[in-house]
């Protein structure tokens, strides 16, 4: 029996195709170019994510506990996407286009953002930092978070939004990375740690990543343990917009998330070493891409409704006549008595 929400399985089977796209297009590069593929760490996510597709299709179609099923499934697309996106970023990386980062700090100052100034006041209060580190770390967490709390509480369709905008947003923020490559400003600025009272971002251990790209010293892509080197526009800020706009039908979760992921919108610049720019470009793309997919589902949705048979005057439960034999029957009986 077909449900009302196929749209829904097609959906799945469009990431899984997104997905096998990608993987090809890896491929296609590490064969025609200078890149190698580190086969090792493929191995985990490609185990995990078989796993948990095989999970999701027997408690879908065998079980049928179509929230678990569907909770299965959407952690393999992560999984797999990430195994596939994050070689993606270091091909993007590689393409060596001149870097943006005197153009996107002149835009930063004609914000009256100055952002020496924006570090030394993060680097001088040490309270502040555990509280934007959290947040800024919590990114990994919040989306097996967000996945298992739209799955178990039933919000498919949110579910499936979520994932289709996340795919979205990081794809678009990968080529909009390879034309507009930037270091970022710690290094644009040539800042050092015993300036900013020994703060650190975060993000500095891809900074020799990022950088051997674009020499050509560095050409393994990794499927698991690869670093964020991308810049403008920030994903990490795009996936501030994305969680709690999932979220937001979650009863007891929209205002925690929300806050949260304020939070990190606010440690993106110091912890990632990011323009604000960049963030106001990551928010942009990722809201488009929330409100385009949202739109898309809900056309579907309105044009594939819940198949309900309808029933055309129900047989009455209590006969309007009683034929001839029984009404003599019956009268023979109320004489008796």
């Amino acid at each position: 029996m077909k449900s009302g929400h196929d749209y829904l399985q097609r959906a799945d089977a469009a990431v899984w195709m997104t997905i096998g796209v990608i993987a090809l297009a890896v491929a296609g590069f590490v064969l025609l170019g200078p890149f190698e593929l580190n086969l090792r760490s493929f191995l985990l996510p490609a185990i995990a994510t078989a796993l948990l597709a095989a999970g999701g299709w027997f408690y879908r179609s065998v079980r049928n506990e179509t929230r678990l099923g569907a909770t299965l499934s959407s952690t393999a697309h992560i999984v797999g996407f990430a195994a596939v996106a994050a070689p993606l970023s270091y091909i993007a990386a590689a393409s060596g286009l001149p870097l943006q980062d005197a153009t996107l700090e002149a835009w930063d100052r004609h914000l009256g953002i100055d952002w020496t100034e924006l570090l030394s006041f993060v680097s001088s209060r040490p309270g502040l930092q555990y509280v934007l580190s959290f947040a800024y770390s919590s990114f990994a967490l919040q989306t097996l978070t967000t996945v298992l709390m739209l799955g178990l509480a039933g919000q498919l369709t949110r579910l499936s939004t979520f994932i289709n905008a996340f795919i979205g947003t990081t794809l678009v923020t990968i080529a909009v990375s390879a034309i507009c490559p930037a270091a970022g400003p710690w290094l644009f600025l040539d800042l050092q740690p015993a300036a900013t009272n020994g703060f650190l971002p975060v993000s500095s251990t891809s900074w020799p990543v990022f950088l051997g790209l674009r020499d050509g010293t560095l050409h393994t892509v990794y499927g698991l343990r690869s670093e964020g080197i991308i810049t403008f526009p920030s994903l990490h800020a795009a996936l501030g917009v994305l969680f709690p706009a999932a979220l937001w039908r979650v009863a007891g979760v929209r205002w925690i998330a929300l806050g949260l992921n304020g939070l990190l919108l606010a440690a993106t610049p110091a912890y990632g070493s990011h323009y604000v720019v960049d963030v106001i470009a990551g928010i942009v793309i990722a809201a488009v891409c929330w409100i385009a997919v949202a739109r898309m589902f809900h056309a579907v949705s309105e044009t594939r409704p819940d198949p309900v048979a309808a029933i055309h005057d129900p047989p009455p439960t209590v006969p309007d006549s009683l034929p001839p034999p029984a009404t003599a029957a019956l009268s023979r009986k109320l004489e008796s008595v």
